[in-house]
């Protein structure tokens, strides 16, 4: 008489059901992948399901930082990766800061134009050097053109910052694009003398005074 099986002696699988057991673990692990993982973790999404379950959303945004390119030659930085904590993010163009070993000079100067009479004067300047100014006419109004010469420029060419056909005062502040002469030309087209004067602040080498014409 033979011994009956026990339950717990049960027979091995066969080798067939062992590897459609594995491959249904595989598929099945692919569907979460694809489905699941890859909209959560990285914002791809080739089933849509992962949008319409809201998961791209908990993609984190890249770290990025705006740089505002303010004097030129960063201009292919305005968005930079955010390095390491503690570390400073990379500045292309470190004009912005400018270290000197004196204080930044002031001067002010008045300057007296008879009806018709015309002048300029200048800051000579390195690039990316900075001055502050202000300049207000008396009484009445005068042409003005803020501009700057570069040396090497052909002919009488030049750059305009700013003009005022019909100026009494202006006040602002330059970066010199190149190293040169900057200043302003005014004329006094009233029938009255005017009196001009400005002050400006910063980082030059000397002035020119032009005298009237």
């Amino acid at each position: 008489m033979s011994d009956p099986v026990s339950p717990f002696e049960a027979a091995p699988p066969s080798s067939g059901r062992l590897v459609k057991s594995v491959g249904l673990a595989v598929a099945g692990a692919a569907v979460v992948l694809v489905a699941f993982v890859l909209p959560a973790e990285y914002g791809i999404d080739p089933t849509g399901i992962g949008g319409a379950l809201g998961l791209t959303a908990l993609q984190a945004p890249a770290r990025t930082l705006q740089v505002k390119d303010v004097i030129g030659g960063n201009a292919a930085y305005k968005e930079v990766p955010i390095p390491d904590f503690g570390q400073p993010i990379p500045l292309p163009n470190p004009a912005v800061f400018q270290p000197h070993p004196a204080a930044a000079k002031t001067e002010t100067v008045t300057i007296e134009l008879k009806p018709s009479q015309e002048t300029e004067f200048k800051a000579v300047m390195r690039e990316a050097q900075v001055i502050l100014y202000s300049w207000k006419v008396d009484q009445g109004k005068v042409y003005v053109d803020f501009h700057g010469h570069e040396p090497d420029a052909p002919g009488n060419a030049f750059v305009r910052y700013e003009e005022l056909q019909e100026g009494s005062e202006s006040h602002g502040s330059l970066v010199a694009p190149f190293a040169g002469e900057h200043g302003w030309f005014w004329q006094n087209y009233n029938e009255f003398p005017v009196v001009i004067t400005l002050t400006f602040s910063g980082y030059y080498d000397s002035t020119i005074d032009y005298g009237k014409q």
